[in-house]
């Protein structure tokens, strides 16, 4: 590392649509500028919804060319990395996501002893619990060659840190816990004022689900759980934009309940619909450890959520419901049931507490300092 200047981390995103990685790079950038890290973002292309909550913060973008779009944003990256890396000289590169792990691997291929320290966090669990045995078995063959590149791994929270490490086949030395910083404290502490503050006397219940419409996410499974159980006042709301909106919208119409389902796109900040809410519900077929589990923690909100990552059971201990992935009959009985559970709300902020940037910047630039120095 080259004592003249700041520390300098380099983190690689596809773009600024949104997702709950976008989201994170962006906030973690900020708060490592803040703290005196000369912190940088790599985009593959300057497009999405997220540009309106982009921070003030060094953007590298390449030219256009022709692969920069969606369906071929990973190898438009892998292409156009090396040359700002190069440019830029980073001490460390950050890579916020499994998806971005392929990037990382031509790169480290690509750049060879040039290439600085790879820090890599995974998002999502790397073991998904509906996968088949023989998915499963090819899956981690391809992690324990990834895991030889990185410098250090960075496991969302304790529970993912043993699959990190059998999965990948990485010593225990290699793996670090550092909660997901998913919010600012500023943010819960808000969340939690709004809610406090917000009277729900409307009729019927309102159930609220937040995240990007992809196949991930599994809000097919939510639209039938919800159509099984709705009372005629009750209403649905998925926050959130993608290419499932029309299929969703048919499905809607299909049971019967498009006139209960709201679909506002991505909005920002979320904060109305969690003060408003009467459960929020986790519907994926896997995740890491999602932000918007953190955010329904700070507001005190009760929580349903399908059991598709090792962290779920003890964040929502004493706040909601787990149900089994892919299972709308287990699904919809906890959303019906939802309304009667208490829910130790003190406990809920205390553990959102946990996962905010401010209690978990100083571990990650203690990191990228030590990746560095090796």
């Amino acid at each position: 590392m080259t004592q003249s200047r700041p520390l300098r981390v380099l983190s690689a995103l596809h773009s600024l649509e949104p997702g709950g990685v976008e989201r994170d790079v962006l906030r973690f950038t900020k708060g490592w500028r803040d703290a005196g890290v000369d912190a940088r973002i790599a985009l593959g292309r300057r497009e999405g919804r997220l540009e309106e909550e982009a921070p003030d913060v060094p953007y590298i973008i390449p030219k256009k060319g022709r692969l920069a779009r969606i369906e071929t944003e990973s190898l438009w990256m892998m292409l156009r990395l090396p040359a700002i890396i190069r440019q830029e000289r980073p001490d460390v590169l950050f890579f916020a996501s499994n998806g971005l792990m392929a990037v990382a691997a031509v790169t480290k291929l690509r750049l060879g002893r040039d290439c600085p320290p790879i820090v890599l966090r995974t998002s999502n669990s790397l073991r998904p619990p509906h996968w088949s045995g023989l998915h499963h078995r090819l899956h981690r063959a391809l992690l324990r060659l990834h895991g030889r590149i990185y410098a250090a791994i960075v496991a969302m929270a304790p529970p993912l840190r043993d699959e990190i490490i059998e999965e990948m086949g990485v010593s225990p030395q290699a793996v670090t816990v550092i909660n997901n910083g998913a919010l600012a404290r500023a943010t819960a502490e808000r969340l939690a004022t709004l809610r406090d503050a917000t009277p729900r006397d409307h009729a019927g219940r309102h159930f609220l689900a937040v995240g990007r419409l992809s196949p991930q996410k599994n809000f097919a499974l939510l639209l039938e759980a919800f159509a099984r159980i709705a009372r005629p006042e009750d209403r649905l709301t998925i926050v959130g934009e993608g290419p499932l909106r029309e299929p969703l919208t048919r499905q809607a119409q299909d049971l019967g309940i498009a006139g209960q389902l709201d679909l506002p796109g991505h909005c920002h900040p979320v904060d109305p619909w969690f003060a408003r809410a009467d459960a929020f519900i986790l519907s994926s077929d896997f995740e890491g450890l999602p932000a918007v589990l953190v955010e329904a923690l700070a507001a005190g909100l009760p929580i349903v959520a399908t059991d598709c990552a090792v962290t779920i059971p003890s964040m929502i201990e004493g706040a909601g419901r787990l149900v089994p992935v892919r299972d709308a009959t287990a699904l919809a009985a906890a959303m019906d049931a939802i309304g009667n559970d208490p829910v130790d709300v003190p406990a809920m902020r205390a553990r959102a507490a946990r996962f905010t940037l401010e209690a978990t910047i100083d571990q990650w630039i203690g990191l990228f300092r030590k990746v560095a120095r090796k």
